[in-house]
């Protein structure tokens, strides 16, 4: 059973965002944002800065899923560390879910002595690797998906409570502030769990919001769409759903285009997949929270990095004295995205895109 859960939290976290990771922050209570006019069409996104010249140091992420859309901002948020610190980033793992394909990577990346490794930890079979890694004398972080009883430096990724606050904020906007709330999520999971959590923080400052029910997905598109739809029959007069990730927004969407009440009642999701956005452009979707995964991986190299060439003089030799320095856990930001600004995100999909 455990085994099936975690495959399912992959098949999640690959759809958009993965991972059991640190504590959410509480944010301080804020009004629901403005409704915004959409904008022009956003320019094509630009590439960074000239890059360094590259050395031979080696810095290697070690992860799965590849071949999975959500996964193509990580790789180039990596490539763009490396190459604006002048040092040799590779990717590596399987292109599918596969822990112990992800596990025996690990293994080879550590036979490699590169000067430093980080890992998408998202599965408990990562953690010996990792230890053994640190024990080896090269430094890990984990990058989406954290290890937190693991060895590892640092966890940079993002607040799950946070997400769903975020989203619950711009639904509360989206109905006015007033009105029956389901919520599609995955129950008992732990990062889902807290989405659904900072959605109810956001709505607690809307009295006339009323969450009447938590449907589970199962993380199957299919059973998104008929929990929706049965949740629509139950209770005709509902103002929006929310989905704790994007297949419990874009089978919501479906349910309520299927059903003739598109921009009738509301739909939001987590993620910025392309089919996502596309459901924002065409007005299926109300809209979306992006996690700020190209930055997770160019912050992680640069943690890494810095612990290797300019550690805080904690001590007198912080080697000798086995302390550590530098951040344990790194957030990033969050966004919510809307018509008025998905084509930003659309074009940076591209940018991406191997």
């Amino acid at each position: 059973m455990k085994h099936r859960i975690m495959q399912v939290l992959g098949l999640v976290l690959a759809a958009a965002l993965l991972a059991a990771c640190a504590p959410a922050a509480n944010a301080p209570a804020a009004q629901a944002p403005a409704a915004q006019e959409p904008a022009a069409q956003a320019p094509a996104a630009q590439a960074p800065a000239v890059a360094a010249p590259k050395s031979d140091e080696l810095y290697i992420f070690v992860s799965a899923m590849g071949n999975l859309e959500y996964f193509n901002a990580l790789k180039y948020g990596w490539k763009w560390a490396g190459d604006a610190l002048g040092v040799t980033a590779e990717y590596v793992g399987p292109a599918e879910i596969d822990a112990n394909a992800e596990a025996a990577a690990l293994d080879q990346a550590i036979a490699r002595k590169p000067a430093g490794i980080a890992v998408f930890a998202w599965d408990p079979v990562l953690q010996p690797g990792i230890d053994r890694a640190m024990e080896a004398g090269i430094p890990v972080v984990t990058i989406c998906g954290d290890s937190p009883t693991s060895k590892r430096l640092a966890f940079i990724g993002s607040s799950h409570e946070q997400l769903g606050y975020i989203g619950g904020l711009a639904v509360a906007a989206a109905i006015g502030g007033k009105g029956k709330v389901a919520i599609l999520s995955l129950p008992g999971t732990q990062m889902f769990d807290d989405r659904e959590q900072g959605f109810r923080r956001a709505f607690k400052q809307f009295p006339d919001i009323e969450v009447v029910q938590v449907g589970d997905t199962k993380a199957d598109i299919a059973v998104a769409v008929s929990t929706a739809k049965a949740i629509l029959q139950k209770y005709p007069d509902l103002a929006a759903f929310v989905g704790t990730d994007s297949t419990a927004g874009m089978g919501a969407a479906t349910a309520v285009k299927e059903a003739g009440l598109v921009g009738k009642v509301k739909t939001v999701a987590m993620d910025r997949n392309s089919d996502v956005l596309q459901a924002i452009a065409d007005g299926t979707l109300t809209g979306s929270v992006a996690q700020d995964d190209a930055a997770m991986s160019f912050w992680g190299l640069q943690v890494l990095y810095n612990y290797v060439h300019n550690q805080a003089p904690l001590t007198t030799d912080n080697k000798a004295a086995k302390a550590n320095t530098g951040p344990f856990t790194l957030l990033m930001n969050a966004n919510y995205i809307d018509k008025s600004n998905f084509q930003y995100y659309l074009d940076a999909n591209k940018l991406y895109a191997p």
